[in-house]
């Protein structure tokens, strides 16, 4: 199974998670379970995959909080042995993550900036002035600098973060295949041109459990892969 394809199973709740990886078998190794379903049995659907399924897990809760919070949050999750787990990519939450995960084998993921924003977005946060590209490049620098093991980037900076002289794990979200629909993605890339450009994994969610036959959706992606 080729582990560069990270399902998002942004589903209501973790039985239609099962269900949905169920019908995608042994084509997907791995996925992503997000803030959407932490309401519905994330935790114990990331759980089940990992232990009963063999499947590896991507934890997305980009936590941001004061250190000791997010050190306390982050050692609490490594007991699910999650893969990944995401934080945001302040230098203070990263250190702080990492001590959570000092003791566990799971990878620290420093988001950079989201994929559903532009600079207008950046703007009406009042977010630091800038090239938006530049600005995701500098954050991932200053996350490695602070001990992440990989950043969240959008493709279109993946090139860039690789050419870091510490660049580590890149996954980029943002990810359609040709002829899919953006949603509510800004800066997206087809899976092919996302690994060409450094990423180590790609995160693709509605193409997949949206099509009317997901394995086959997910077995198009995969075949699309350099």
């Amino acid at each position: 199974m080729d582990d560069r394809l990270i399902v998002a199973l942004d589903v209501p709740n973790a039985l239609a998670g099962l269900e949905l990886a169920g019908t995608l078998g042994d084509a997907v190794s791995f996925y992503k379970i997000g803030l959407g379903m932490l309401t519905g049995g994330g935790l114990a659907l990331a759980n089940e995959l990992k232990q009963e399924h063999g499947k590896r897990i991507f934890l997305d809760m980009k936590l941001f909080d004061i250190g000791a919070t997010v050190e306390a949050a982050v050692r609490g999750l490594a007991q699910f042995e999650i893969d990944f787990l995401t934080v945001h990519g302040d230098p203070h939450v990263v250190r702080a993550a990492k001590q959570g995960a000092a003791k566990s084998e799971m990878k620290i993921l420093a988001v950079t900036i989201l994929t559903s924003l532009d600079r207008a977005d950046l703007d009406a946060g009042l977010m630091q002035a800038g090239d938006l590209h530049d600005l995701t490049v500098e954050r991932a620098a200053r996350a490695f600098a602070a001990g992440a093991d990989g950043v969240i980037c959008s493709p279109r900076e993946a090139a860039a973060i690789r050419a870091l002289p510490d660049s580590r794990l890149i996954v980029t979200p943002g990810v359609r295949p040709v002829g899919a629909d953006s949603g509510d993605q800004k800066r997206i890339e087809t899976p092919a041109a996302a690994l060409k450009a450094g990423a180590d994994h790609i995160v693709v969610g509605r193409p997949i459990w949206q099509a009317a036959d997901p394995r086959a959706a997910a077995e198009a992606i995969l075949a699309e892969l350099p």
